[in-house]
């Protein structure tokens, strides 16, 4: 492999603290990139953040965009002013730097932008997918659905000089909807594992006698939550509580839902928390649980399997890659509350299954340390750089 330095442009829409776990495994990656080069990354600005910012090491340059309304959940219109902005900041960098390679995430919106710079100025491109770009169930535009967007998305992936996906589903999704016309490689998400966290439940006001479930998450419509607060409903003993973490558009709804299954006192809405906070909670919950309709991978199900609490989730997408039924979750299907609550059951009542998961889910998570999965890349990037 060769050792020299690479210049990289990441380009990615979303990067901490927007979005969410896409940008945060671009920014464990950046982490280890730098040990190897220099590293770029073009995003997108909102509120008060800098148009600037070294993070860590990282030149992270944020262009504007237009009516974005919170930090977890883009507008049709935010991404596509991206895509507009971006092209003028893209410019300006790749004739100021010469960069080996460009890393573009998401097939839309990133795609296009990362795209036009790699032709414009002939800078090799590999493009990562994350899931819920190629493929959203929840979204009436999701791009694997619609004329215009699944041209646009089988145009980006023809064009890019390598595709890279971070789980067998999506790739296969990628396969079945766009029929690339190149091979597409598997690299799972990158985890880079926080330093130990200290936490009491007194000391986040928590029950140390109560059973808490936890979700981690933005409020959007894929993450289908009302699965999960109806499942808590079915559970009678009112010592299973839930904690919700995040924030996003769909809170006003899951509150009302949280209203008619009457759990209005076992349903505690966190907000969105810092990484910290985020893990204490963890950290002093006993199960984490996910409902989505599907996930791209997950950043999620690592911290979760990090901190040492078994998961229930559904059995649909990048998960199921390393999360086996009953050797490391409980999975369940899409949308099924009666699995839902039997599996919270279980995991509260069968010690000798919640230790054999949190046992075997220490060890599954050292396969997606950042340092390990970077090299991947960088590999990848060595290769078509010097061919």
């Amino acid at each position: 492999m060769d050792n020299r330095k690479l210049k990289i442009l990441i380009v990615n829409y979303e990067f901490p603290p927007l979005g969410g776990g896409g940008g945060v495994a671009t920014y464990d990656l950046a982490l280890e990139w730098m040990k190897k080069g220099d590293v770029d990354v073009l995003t997108s600005n909102f509120a008060d953040l800098p148009s600037y910012e070294n993070m860590d090491g990282i030149n992270v340059y944020r262009t504007r965009i237009f009516f974005r309304k919170s930090r977890d959940a883009a507008t049709f219109i935010s991404m596509l002013s991206y895509v507009v902005t971006g092209f003028f900041k893209g410019i300006k960098l790749a004739r100021k730097n010469r960069y080996d390679v460009i890393n573009t995430h998401f097939a839309v919106p990133s795609g296009p932008l990362g795209y036009i710079i790699s032709a414009l100025f002939r800078i090799p491109n590999v493009l990562s997918l994350h899931g819920g770009d190629i493929y959203d169930p929840s979204k009436k535009l999701s791009p694997h659905d619609s004329f215009f967007f699944s041209r646009v998305v089988k145009f980006i992936l023809n064009r890019a000089d390598r595709i890279v996906a971070q789980s067998t589903n999506t790739r296969d999704n990628a396969v079945k909807y766009y029929s690339p016309n190149k091979d597409v490689e598997i690299v799972p998400l990158a985890f880079h594992p926080p330093e130990p966290v200290r936490a009491t439940r007194k000391e986040l006001g928590l029950n140390k006698d109560d059973f808490y479930v936890i979700t981690v998450g933005r409020l959007i419509k894929r993450k289908s939550l009302q699965t999960l607060i109806r499942a808590l409903g079915k559970i009678k003993t009112k010592k299973v509580k839930l904690l919700i973490m995040g924030d996003g558009p769909e809170k006003e709804y899951l509150e009302s839902v949280v209203a008619e299954n009457g759990v209005q006192d076992r349903v505690t809405f966190l907000g969105f928390l810092d990484d910290n906070d985020k893990y204490r909670y963890l950290k002093s919950s006993d199960i984490f649980a996910l409902t989505s309709l599907h996930e791209g991978f997950g950043i999620v199900f690592m911290e979760a399997m990090h901190i040492g609490i078994p998961i229930v989730c559904t059995n649909h997408g990048g998960q199921v890659d390393f999360l086996s039924n009953r050797e490391n979750a409980i999975l369940i299907n899409v949308g099924d509350e009666e699995m839902c609550s039997r599996g919270i059951l279980e995991l509260m009542k069968d010690e000798k299954l919640y230790k054999k998961i949190v046992a075997n889910n220490r060890k599954k998570i050292r396969e997606f340390y950042a340092e390990n999965v970077a090299s991947k890349y960088i590999d990848i990037f060595n290769e078509i750089v010097n061919r």
